[in-house]
């Protein structure tokens, strides 16, 4: 018996999001977002310095679009996605999200008795599908958790949502009974996606939710989530290192490198002709399927900076082949070289990278 569900058409009726709140600006703003870490050594631990991870981040998502939030391991977007979650605090900057009645509130200041009632609102997919659940306890309890939490005191009434939500990313309702050892990676990533779900979120952070998976098993949980966006009309910060991955389910990407962001562009634009070395050097990196095709051309040598030491001016001026002593000595600030198109490079529109 296969364990996932042939395509019969859309199950029940689900909750969807009121069209009448559009055009009221973006759903998610992020302004100046900064998160420090001190260094403290000592007997004392006294902090001797701070460790950049998210240093001045702004962008914007629309409400049912995907950014794509992409960079290296260390960059600091898996950071910046926790802020957004309010995870973690951030040090400074605005978290502006408009919520499902309209009102415009900023995540990074609010306080807990306020920002709970929004947490049903904004949801996240993790990247480990082994550990991100109990593993003590059924599909029933680790998607209906979230349910509980938010009121429905009623199992019975549990159990109906989460047989509909198994149904939604196709599992068959009868696996609610089951423990998640006995499920496949790309299944336990359905069950977390299903969970996310649970409480008809608008905004979902997805932190790389198919690196852990085989390629063959990613491509199908990326069109799940591309089916789901479409018909609950979804918006999503889809955090990866996997440009190809992006390039898919993605509407606009931002790059970010040392806790910077370095560009932000709509897919296309980006992909056909970026505007900053390190996004085509990241291009450049990415491995031909064809086994003909010579692909890495090695241009991206050097290690990432510290963000604890950051260079001087452009942060990638070690590692970038067209640097020059401007760039060593002014941080270039993140400009529009394009309509919609953003670039952190004193040479953004001048050359070709």
């Amino acid at each position: 018996m296969s364990d996932v569900l042939p395509d019969r058409g859309p199950p029940g009726p689900l909750t969807t999001h009121d069209a009448s709140l559009e055009a009221r600006g973006p759903l998610l703003e992020v302004r100046g977002l900064r998160k420090f870490f001190p260094i403290t050594r000592g007997f004392l631990q006294r902090t001797v310095g701070h460790v950049r991870a998210v240093d001045g981040v702004d962008f914007t998502v629309e409400e049912g679009e995907t950014l794509g939030l992409v960079g290296e391991s260390g960059c600091g977007k898996t950071t910046a996605s926790r802020c957004i979650l309010r995870a973690i605090d951030p040090t400074g900057g605005q978290i502006l999200y408009r919520t499902r009645a309209g009102r415009v509130v900023d995540l990074a200041n609010l306080p807990q008795a306020e920002l709970l009632p929004l947490r049903a609102e904004i949801q996240m997919i993790f990247q480990d599908p082994f550990g991100s659940l109990n593993p003590r306890m059924t599909l029933l309890d680790n998607v209906g958790e979230p349910l509980l939490v938010n009121g429905m005191k009623n199992r019975r009434e549990r159990a109906d949502r989460v047989a509909e939500l198994l149904r939604l990313v196709g599992l068959r309702p009868e696996f609610m009974h089951r423990f998640p050892h006995a499920f496949s990676g790309g299944q336990r990533q359905r069950i977390g996606i299903a969970r996310a779900l649970a409480t008809n979120p608008r905004l979902v952070v997805a932190d790389e939710p198919v690196s852990a998976l085989d390629v063959s098993i990613q491509a199908q949980v990326l069109n799940l989530l591309l089916e789901l966006q479409a018909r609950l009309k979804l918006t999503f910060l889809f955090v990866a290192h996997d440009l190809s991955v992006v390039r898919h389910i993605s509407d606009r990407i931002a790059v970010m490198y040392v806790g910077q962001l370095v560009e932000l562009a709509p897919t296309d634009a980006l992909f056909r002709q970026p505007q900053h070395p390190y996004t085509a050097a990241l291009m450049r990196a990415v491995p031909a399927a064809d086994p003909r095709v010579k692909s890495g051309d090695g241009i991206l040598g050097g290690e990432v900076p510290s963000p604890a030491d950051p260079p001087s001016g452009c942060y990638f001026h070690p590692r970038c082949r067209h640097a020059e002593a401007r760039c060593k000595a002014e941080a270039p600030a993140l400009r529009e070289v394009a309509p919609g198109h953003f670039s952190r490079c004193h040479f953004a529109g001048e050359r070709v990278f």
